[in-house]
């Protein structure tokens, strides 16, 4: 009896990887073709502006006169202006600015420059503002890594029904 049990584990074992090779090379064959980075894309709504050489040698500047990046467990933070302007911020903030509407460019992004690398760090981002006399009005703000740009962090706002328009926020950003 105890070899019947031996031979049918041994089955069992055979026919569960044959089914998860067959599953692999089923799964491996079915993957749609991937998008490669975002100048492949289509410039839109959602999309990231393009990176001038004045952005991208500010950011060479703000790398180089850094302070020490936050410690692990502690965070850089700024509040923005729905114009742009920053009002408040840490001290690893450098500066922000709102993205002129235009080609490629929707109303309400913007970029916050840091003095350090945040492109691997979580970003946390909610519509306000500093003013304690006005409440700002509803909307939704989505954050991302700035392309070609590790110390900068780019935001996106809209309105409550989605529609792009500049919104004073709040952002966070966790080490």
């Amino acid at each position: 009896m105890a070899t019947f049990f031996k031979r049918k584990a041994t089955v069992v074992a055979l026919a569960a990887l044959s089914l998860t090779v067959a599953g692999g090379g089923i799964a491996v064959a079915a993957q749609p073709e991937s998008k490669v980075g975002q100048p492949a894309a289509a410039r839109g709504t959602g999309q990231q502006p393009p990176v001038s050489a004045a952005e991208q040698r500010a950011a060479r500047t703000a790398m180089r006169a850094t302070l020490a990046p936050p410690a692990a467990g502690q965070v850089a933070w700024a509040v923005v202006s729905s114009t742009g302007v920053l009002l408040q911020h840490s001290g690893n903030v450098v500066s922000a600015f709102r993205f002129a509407p235009g080609v490629g460019v929707s109303p309400g992004q913007f970029q916050v420059l840091l003095d350090y690398n945040v492109s691997q760090k979580a970003y946390v981002a909610t519509v306000g503002t500093n003013d304690p006399n006005n409440v700002p009005p509803s909307g939704q703000v989505s954050v991302a890594p700035r392309y070609l740009t590790p110390n900068a962090v780019f935001v996106q706002t809209r309105t409550s029904d989605g529609i792009f328009s500049p919104r004073p926020f709040h952002l966070v950003v966790a080490n």
